[in-house]
Parts: structure tokens; C-alpha cells; sequence
């Protein structure tokens, strides 16, 4: 990855064209431009324009910010959109006039936005939503009956996606507000299993509060009030709840309420394909990437169970984008705490391959690679520009 950051964006165009198994017509066809233009872009002949890069990227299932590899404009075309978002949200019961497509079509539209979410790439969240956001409002307050309970259940999901890319930046009051209108709107779609959902969903606000013992406490009521595990949705959703409740009660510094609840989502698991369940991902590999984050989360004596399942175990591709590059950064923090700092650098340069947005806006990721700066002063230049990359200080 290193080389490609110090390639011309041609080069990183051919490359993730190649890893995409694209033949240049394919990509010309696929982001509506000529064969002309692709070769010279490849070529550097060229430079692609703004638009032009996210054509291509889009056709590519790529970030754009892998074929920039320039963390500024990301974090300004995120940021730019935070405003619109905030607009969008504030007029949730009060819209204004414009048009609404069809319900099929605004399903279609939202669960594109959930793939972006797991996939971590938040700059076309960031381009869509706010829009989205309104032309959901709109929808929903002229529809009536079952397609306005439909349109509420839209309006949770999309709340989601525009969540977490408000949340990973930073902005968690933004955050704060969407999981209000996730509350609210999961009332009108009357979905219990979306109703736990929320629970796992709000328990952002207590990470970034550091109230781990309430979030705790509020995962284990939402576990309380769950609906029973006797479909796969609902095992799913239940199996989550305790996935989620294992890491909080390991940032509380509980290990026994982390064992416990890591133990019920294994055996919830056990029970069910990999798969994603009410917009979050669950099973065996789930799971299994969790006990990484119970232990780093536990510290001390428990990280030699994280390095433990990293020696057996890798999260398979098929696995979303963000709980992979997750893994790698928590397993990267276990490996710095356990004096395994070229280890550490390979993990976090891994999360960065995966999903970059989400590893470059991930604090451990800069706090962990400021302190294999100092370490390593002298180790040159693939650190110093990973850490600038992730603005470490």
C-alpha cells in the first residue's frame, strides 16, 4: 500500500481496475465514459476530474479515497455535508415541497446507503443522504396506512447510515440527534426486532460519553425486552444485543459480564449462517472478531487471548468492510500493548487496505500510530507517512 501512496492516481486506477477483474471497456462502460479516456487516465495523461473520480470509484466498489490517497478532500467533502444533513433532519416533520420517488425505488435507495455504511464508505453517504433524508420525509408524511409504516422502517434504516458516518467524523451531537429520530421513527414502523436494533445502535452515545456501566446497563434491558430468538432474525438480532454487551462491559472493566455475554452471542451464533440481520452483521465471524475487541477492551492479562485468536483465525472477505478493518486495528493495539510494534504497524497498514476512511478516521489508529512514530524514529518513511496520513500527532 505504501508504493500506491506514492503512485500517481493512473496508477491507482489500473491497479484497483485490476483488482476488481475489470477490463478497461468494463470500466469505461460502467462509470459512462469513453475507452479513450480511461486508457489516457491510466496512463496519466489525463487527470480525472472531481466527478470523474467518483464515477470511477463507484464503478469500481472502491472508495474514492483509494484513488486520491489524500486524506484532506475526504474529510472536507464529509464535513461539507454536515450542515445539509443537520437541515435535513431539523424539518423531519415539516419537509419542504418537492418531489418523492416511489416506495420501490426509495427502498432501493436506502439499502444501497446501508451497503455503504458497512462498507465504511462514508463520502457517498455524505453525497447522498441528505438528500435521501428529505425525500423520505416527504414520502413519508403524504403516504398513509402500510406504506407509511413502510416509509417509517426506511427512515430508521436511513437514519442509520447517515449515523454512522456523523459518528466515525466526530460529530456526536449529529449523532446524537439521528439516533432521537431513529427512536422516533421506530415507533411508527412498529418492529420490535428494529426496536432492539436501536438499542445496539444508541450504544455510540455511551462509547463516546465513556459511561460504559450505563450503556451496559441499557444493552442488558434492551436484551430483557428483545423479542425471543425463535427465528434467524430474531437470534440475529438477540445474538448482536450480547456482542455489543460483551465489548461495553469490557471497557467497564467487567469481565465476567464480558465472558457471559460473549458466550450467549457464540452459542446465538452457532445457530445461523454469517450474514447481516436488521442492518448489522452477525455469526461465527462476528462473533470471532468480537473476542478481540472484549480483550483489548479488557487489557492487561486478556490481550494474549486477541494475539491468540489472530494466530488462528483472519476475518474471511465476505465479511464487511468495517468489521474487518476493525479487527485489524483492534489486534494492531493489542500487538503495540504487547511490545509487537512492527506487528502493529502491519495490522494497522492491513485496516487501512480494507477500508481507509474508517481506519484513518479511527482515534486508536492515530493515538497507536503517534506512539509507533516515537518508537520507531528511525524507521523511516513507510511510518512517517502512514502517521501523516492518519493525521497523528
Amino acid at each position: 500500500m505504501d508504493a500506491l501512496a506514492r503512485a500517481g492516481v493512473g496508477e491507482r486506477i489500473a491497479y484497483q481496475r485490476r483488482v476488481a477483474r475489470m477490463t478497461q471497456q468494463q470500466l469505461a462502460d460502467a462509470a459512462g465514459a469513453s475507452l479513450g479516456t480511461v486508457r489516457k487516465l491510466e496512463r496519466g495523461e489525463r487527470n480525472p476530474g472531481a466527478g470523474m473520480l467518483e464515477a470511477l470509484a463507484d464503478a469500481m466498489g472502491v472508495d474514492v479515497a483509494v484513488l486520491r490517497f489524500d486524506p484532506k478532500p475526504t474529510r472536507t467533502s464529509v464535513r461539507a455535508a454536515l450542515p445539509a444533513l443537520s437541515a435535513a433532519i431539523a424539518t423531519y416533520d415539516l419537509p419542504e415541497d418537492g418531489p418523492a420517488r416511489p416506495l420501490s425505488a426509495l427502498r432501493v435507495a436506502v439499502s444501497e446507503a446501508a451497503r455503504w455504511r458497512v462498507a465504511a464508505q462514508y463520502t457517498r453517504i455524505a453525497r447522498c443522504l441528505p438528500d435521501l433524508l428529505a425525500e423520505l420525509a416527504r414520502a413519508y408524511h403524504r403516504a398513509s396506512g402500510a406504506d407509511r409504516t413502510d416509509l417509517a422502517r426506511l427512515l430508521v434504516r436511513a437514519y442509520r447510515s447517515a449515523d454512522a458516518m456523523a459518528y466515525k467524523f466526530g460529530a456526536h451531537d449529529l449523532s446524537a440527534r439521528l439516533i432521537d429520530l431513529m427512536r422516533w421513527a421506530t415507533v411508527e414502523a412498529e418492529d420490535p426486532l428494529m426496536t432492539a436494533t436501536l438499542a445496539y445502535v444508541r450504544t455510540e452515545t455511551y462509547f463516546a460519553a465513556r459511561a460504559h456501566a450505563s450503556g451496559l446497563r441499557a444493552l442488558e434491558n434492551a436484551i430483557d425486552t428483545a423479542p425471543p430468538p425463535g427465528s434467524t432474525r430474531q437470534a440475529a438480532v438477540r445474538g448482536a444485543l450480547h456482542m455489543r454487551a460483551a465489548v461495553i462491559a469490557g471497557r467497564a472493566a467487567d469481565a465476567s459480564a464480558a465472558q457471559l455475554h460473549l458466550a450467549e452471542a457464540r452459542s446465538l451464533a452457532g445457530r445461523l449462517p454469517e450474514g447481516i440481520y436488521c442492518g448489522t452483521a452477525f455469526g461465527p465471524d462476528s462473533v470471532r472478531a468480537h473476542e478481540v475487541s472484549v480483550a483489548v477492551s479488557l487489557g492487561g492479562d486478556h490481550l494474549t487471548r486477541a494475539l491468540d485468536v489472530a494466530r488462528e483465525w483472519r476475518p474471511p472477505p465476505g465479511l464487511p468492510a468495517e468489521r474487518r478493518s476493525g479487527f485489524h486495528i483492534e489486534l494492531g493495539r493489542a500487538q503495540l500493548w504487547s511490545g509487537l510494534a512492527d506487528h502493529a504497524f502491519a495490522s494497522l497498514r492491513t485496516a487501512r487496505d480494507i477500508a481507509p476512511q474508517h481506519t484513518r478516521e479511527h482515534p486508536w489508529v492515530r493515538q497507536d500510530a503517534a506512539v509507533l512514530r516515537r518508537l520507531k524514529r528511525a524507521d523511516a518513511e513507510s511510518l512517517t507517512s502512514f502517521a501523516e496520513w492518519c493525521a497523528a500527532s
